[in-house]
């Protein structure tokens, strides 16, 4: 498959993007200017979440609660994980005061990817086939004194390869430790919804702002993941109020991985 980069110019929309490649359309959200579905029960109802696993800012210290297949599809707990009012956006918050995994020290409401029936661990060399994750997501609020929240990511078996990171209303595609590696925007008002995508193939992952390609990172390896939600970058040590009203939350109303080759 020709390489994502070559396909994109200047202008280009995510969905002529998506077309131009032959990638599947985004599932789960409604068409631009329509509503969505009269009702919703669960997050199952607005996103597909057969390939996904969910981590939880709640449980035990250093073993959070996390939702698996098929429990997640009739699974929502407010207000870390359930459906907007209009079942248009999937809701994920992650408060200071949250559960932490043992390898962070921040908490975190987030989509891990299983393989397509939902039953194991998703991993996926960057060196072998294409391996894209498109979304459309809207950070909506962020921690006090260290405003900083993670909204997608690429994961490696040891650490995030690359993420979009909002910093008050700086929006930064990282690389690495390298938390401010590409500034996308320094304009960026909460609520406003955009198009993400990571492509990552030949060693490299490709990742795209509303249809334009903004930087690509190097990277080998053969046990990567995708993962997206509110991953909030502050917790009781370094924000405050050290409760449940300090939070990270992200909107996510598109949703979509796939691989080939």
């Amino acid at each position: 498959m020709a390489r994502m980069r070559t396909l994109v110019l200047a202008g280009v929309a995510a969905a002529a993007v998506t077309a131009a490649l032959g990638l599947p359309a985004q599932a789960g959200a409604p068409a631009p200017g329509q509503a969505g579905p009269a009702q919703c029960a669960y997050p199952a109802d607005v996103l597909d979440l057969t390939g996904w696993k969910l981590t939880l800012p709640t449980g035990e210290e250093e073993d959070p609660t996390e939702i698996e297949q098929p429990e997640l599809d009739t699974f929502a707990v407010a207000p870390w994980f359930e459906a907007s009012e209009d079942c248009g956006a999937v809701e994920f918050r992650a408060a200071v005061n949250g559960v932490t995994t043992g390898g962070s020290s921040y908490p975190r409401s987030e989509l891990r990817e299983m393989t397509a029936d939902g039953e194991d661990l998703a991993s996926w060399s960057t060196t072998d086939g294409t391996h894209t994750m498109e979304l459309t997501l809207a950070f909506m609020a962020l921690p006090n004194d260290k405003p900083e929240v993670v909204g997608a990511q690429v994961h490696g078996g040891d650490d995030d390869v690359t993420t979009f990171r909002l910093e008050g209303d700086s929006l930064y595609i990282t690389d690495g430790d390298d938390s401010n590696h590409h500034l996308v925007t320094d304009d960026y008002e909460l609520g406003t919804p955009f198009d993400a995508a990571f492509v990552a193939e030949d060693g490299e992952i490709d990742v795209y702002y509303n249809g334009q390609l903004e930087t690509t990172i190097s990277h080998e390896d053969d046990s990567n993941y995708f993962k997206a939600g509110a991953y909030t970058q502050a917790n009781c040590g370094n924000s405050g109020p050290c409760d449940e009203d300090n939070y990270g939350e992200v909107h996510i109303s598109a949703l979509e991985v796939s691989h080939s080759g």
